[in-house]
C-alpha cells in the first residue's frame, strides 16, 4: 500500500504560507519555468494595484485634511466675529466733542440811566435851567410852544406858593429852576425842585397837595398869569427831581374842567420835563460805559 499517490499535488500559492511551488508532470525535479514566471507577474500585478489603491486613499485623506483646515479655519473666523460683535461698544467722539466748551459770555446789563439822576452824587453833568429846556421853542405830537422866560433861585421857597414852599424846605431842597412856555393865550409854567436823594424827591411829592404850587413866571412878552384867577396844576417826580407845572391863560379867565387845551399844555410841558430828566440820566450812563 503507498500513502500519498494517485491524488492531485496541492498548486502552490506564493500568498499562501506552507504551500508547495510547483513542479512539472514529469515529475523529474525540474521547476516549471513557465509557472514562476506566471507567478511572479502575479505578485508585481498585485503590488502595482496596492499602490494606486494606497496614492488614492492618501489623495482622498489628504483632501479630508485639507478642507477640515479649511472648516476649522473658517470656524475659527466666524468665532472670532462672533467675539468680537460681543466685545463693548463705545462712541467714537467725534472732532467737536474732543474741542473744549466755554460756557456762553453775557454781556453786562446795561447801567440804568435813573440812577444818575437818583442822587448827588452821581449827577454830575452841568445843569441850568437853559441846559434842561433848550432852544426857542419846543414840539410835542402837533403843538408848538414858545419859550418864554427862565429863572434858577436858590432858596426853593421863593419860588412857591401855598403849601409848596413848607414841603421844599423840610425835604431840603438845594434849588428850583423855572421855565415858561405859551401857545394860543395859555401859559405854562414848570419848577423843577432838586435834591440830593431820590428819597427827598419821593417825599416831597407826597406831601405836597391840591395847594402846593410853584409860582408862575412871567416877562419876556408874557403878561402875568395865575395871579388870582383859578388854574390848574401838577405834581410829579423821577429820580432826584420834583416837577411841577401850573397852566392857565394869559388873560386871567379862570380855568375849568372844560377847557382841555389847558389841561393837555400842562401834560405836554410835564412830559417833556420828565424825558429831559431821563435824557440827563442816559447821557451820563453812556459816559460811564464808556469810560
Amino acid at each position: 500500500m503507498s500513502y500519498g499517490q494517485g491524488g492531485p499535488q496541492d498548486q502552490w500559492d506564493p500568498w499562501k504560507p506552507h504551500s508547495q511551488q510547483p513542479w512539472n508532470s514529469g515529475g523529474d525535479g525540474t521547476p516549471d519555468w513557465a509557472a514562476l514566471a506566471e507567478a511572479s507577474e502575479a505578485r508585481a500585478k498585485r503590488r502595482r494595484l496596492l499602490l494606486i489603491g494606497g496614492g488614492a486613499l492618501a489623495t482622498v485623506a489628504i483632501g479630508v485634511a485639507v478642507a477640515v483646515a479649511v472648516v476649522s479655519a473658517n470656524g475659527g473666523d466666524k468665532r472670532s466675529d462672533e467675539s468680537a460683535s460681543q466685545l463693548p461698544s463705545a462712541d467714537i467722539p467725534s472732532k467737536s466733542a474732543g474741542a473744549p466748551s466755554f460756557d456762553p459770555t453775557t454781556a453786562p446789563p446795561p447801567l440804568d440811566p435813573k440812577d444818575f439822576v437818583s442822587t448827588g452824587k452821581k449827577d454830575k453833568a452841568p445843569l441850568s435851567p437853559e441846559i434842561l429846556f433848550p432852544g426857542t421853542q419846543l414840539t410835542m405830537a402837533e403843538t408848538v410852544y414858545k419859550k418864554g422866560p427862565t429863572a434858577d433861585a436858590r432858596t426853593c421857597s421863593s419860588a412857591a406858593q401855598g403849601t409848596l414852599p413848607k414841603v421844599l424846605t423840610s425835604n431840603d431842597c438845594t434849588r428850583l429852576m423855572r421855565v415858561t412856555y405859551t401857545r394860543d393865550g395859555i401859559a405854562v409854567t414848570v419848577g423843577v425842585a432838586v435834591f440830593d436823594t431820590e428819597a427827598q424827591a419821593l417825599r416831597a411829592k407826597k406831601q405836597a397837595d391840591t395847594k402846593s404850587i410853584v409860582r408862575s413866571l412871567s416877562g419876556g412878552g408874557v403878561r402875568p398869569f395865575c395871579t388870582g384867577a383859578v388854574c390848574r396844576s401838577t405834581t410829579n417826580s423821577f429820580g432826584r427831581y420834583a416837577y411841577f407845572t401850573i397852566a392857565g391863560y394869559t388873560s386871567g379867565k379862570d380855568v375849568t374842567e372844560k377847557n382841555t387845551e389847558v389841561y393837555a399844555s400842562g401834560d405836554d410841558l410835564a412830559e417833556f420835563t420828565f424825558r429831559q430828566i431821563r435824557r440827563r440820566g442816559e447821557a451820563q450812563a453812556s459816559a460811564a460805559a464808556n469810560e
